[in-house]
Order: C-alpha cells, then sequence, then structure tokens
C-alpha cells in the first residue's frame, strides 16, 4: 500500500502511448478509448497525492515523478489536439500559454529546490488543472460526441479558462520565485 501513490503517479506515464494511439485509429469509438485512458489518468493524478498525504506515505520518487507525470500528459495530449485539428486557429494561443506556463514553472522550481526552496501549490492551481483536465479530455472526445453533448465547445471555453488561471498562476508562481533570485 505504501507503494500506491507512485504506482498511480507511473500508471499516468504509462497511458500516455495508448493515448498517443488512440489519435490513429479512425472511428468515434477511438476518441472515446482516449477520453477513458486520459480521464483515469486525471482521477489518478487527485488520488495518488491523496493517498501519499492521508497515509503519510510520500516519498522523494513520488514528489520527483507526480508533476513530471502531469507535465507529460498535458503536454502530449495539447501536441496530438494541435497535431490532429481538434485545437486549431486562436485557440492554439490557449495552447501554447499552457505549455509555456508548465515549462516555466518546472524550471522555476528546479531552481529553487537547489535552493532548498519550495513553492506549494495553491488553491487557483489546483482549479487551473481541474479546468484544464475538463478541456483536453471534452476536446480528445470532440465530433465523436453526442449532439447533446458539445465537447468541442466545452473544451474550447476550458482551454480558455485554464489559460488564463495559467497566466495569473505563473505569474505568482513567479513573483514568489523572483524573491529568491540576487
Amino acid at each position: 500500500m505504501k507503494r500506491l501513490p507512485n504506482i498511480l503517479t507511473l500508471s499516468r506515464i504509462v497511458v500516455i502511448p495508448i493515448l498517443i494511439w488512440s489519435f490513429y485509429v479512425e472511428g468515434n469509438l477511438s476518441n472515446w478509448i482516449g477520453f477513458a485512458f486520459f480521464a483515469v489518468a486525471g482521477f489518478t493524478d487527485f488520488f495518488d497525492g491523496y493517498i501519499a498525504r492521508s497515509m503519510g506515505t510520500t516519498s522523494k520518487l513520488g514528489q520527483f515523478l507526480d508533476p513530471v507525470a502531469d507535465k507529460l500528459m498535458v503536454a502530449a495530449t495539447i501536441l496530438l489536439l494541435v497535431a490532429f485539428d481538434r485545437i486549431v486557429g486562436f485557440h492554439i494561443l490557449a495552447a501554447i500559454v499552457i505549455l509555456l506556463r508548465e515549462i516555466l514553472v518546472s524550471g522555476l522550481r528546479e531552481f529553487l529546490a537547489s535552493l532548498s526552496v519550495s513553492i506549494p501549490v495553491t488553491n487557483l492551481s489546483k482549479w487551473k488543472t481541474a479546468f484544464q483536465l475538463v478541456a483536453l479530455g471534452a476536446l480528445i472526445i470532440g465530433s465523436a460526441a453526442p449532439p447533446w453533448l458539445p465537447a468541442e465547445l466545452v473544451g474550447h471555453v476550458c482551454l480558455w479558462t485554464a489559460a488564463a488561471l495559467t497566466m495569473i498562476t505563473g505569474f505568482d508562481y513567479l513573483r514568489a520565485g523572483l524573491k529568491h533570485f540576487d
């Protein structure tokens, strides 16, 4: 049970090739298969940290792997959605904002870790992640959604909401990190 959070984190990385495969298979079923794996990965993002904290089993491996798994999953999904024309036109700007923030915050966290400084995840960042996961999940479904489910609209609205929150939280992290630059 002690290793369960690390296994859940690793499962997010293992899902990435399956998600990639789902984009190359034709038919609406592949959209739903990709969504199902993406959704499971999203749930493990919540549960691995929750289980580790509640059981007091946080590990150095988990602290390293969790943000890496998150960023790999988000980056791979965004790149696939753009490559397969599910994020197009002006919406690509929102996707780029999200990707750039992920790189910036990762670099900042790595630098600050070398100074033994950590920046805790804020509640607003958790909301950003939630909107991001809903956006990407809806866009994975895309045109395979039933007529009553406006998946593409939900995806685009949530993508822009995530991008706005990304700008705010990225600025907050940068401002907090700049205090440690001399």
